[in-house]
């Protein structure tokens, strides 16, 4: 399936994963310092690319008056100004409010991930409930 996924989808989907594993490290990992500070940019530049790829993005859920934009695409926008605004809070040293924008951004990229995945007719979709069960499915039966 990946081989016929077109490349703003293959940047999107490789920079929504990052920007996944990245982020619960984030959350995870204790905060302050250069290494906080270092996958803390390296989360935004995954966040960018996902958000901005989105735009180059189209489903049958979109809106035709609105260039076949969808719902979701409302999420990228809020993506974009929640990392604006936790750069400036955290650069202003105001870190209660860089991470509420975080925790929102975040929160954001999980929901948008949760819902593709349940969507029918989406790539994440597809993916995960009929290309990874095929390949799963023809791996066990090579073993036997």
């Amino acid at each position: 399936m990946s081989a016929s996924l077109p490349t703003p989808m293959m940047v999107h989907l490789f920079a929504a994963l990052a920007a996944l594993l990245l982020g619960a490290w984030q959350l995870l990992a204790a905060r302050r310092g250069a290494r906080h500070r270092t996958v803390g940019y390296l989360w935004l530049l995954a966040m960018l690319v996902t958000s901005l790829s989105s735009f180059w993005l189209r489903s049958g859920l979109g809106v035709a008056w609105l260039a076949g934009f969808s719902p979701i695409h409302a999420l990228s926008v809020f993506t974009l100004v929640s990392l604006a605004m936790a750069l400036f809070h955290a650069r202003a040293r105001d870190f209660r409010r860089h991470r509420r924008w975080i925790a929102g951004a975040y929160a954001g990229l999980v929901v948008a991930g949760i819902i593709a995945a349940a969507l029918p007719g989406r790539a994440l979709h597809a993916m995960l409930f009929v290309e990874l069960p095929r390949l799963v499915v023809a791996a066990a039966a090579q073993q036997f």
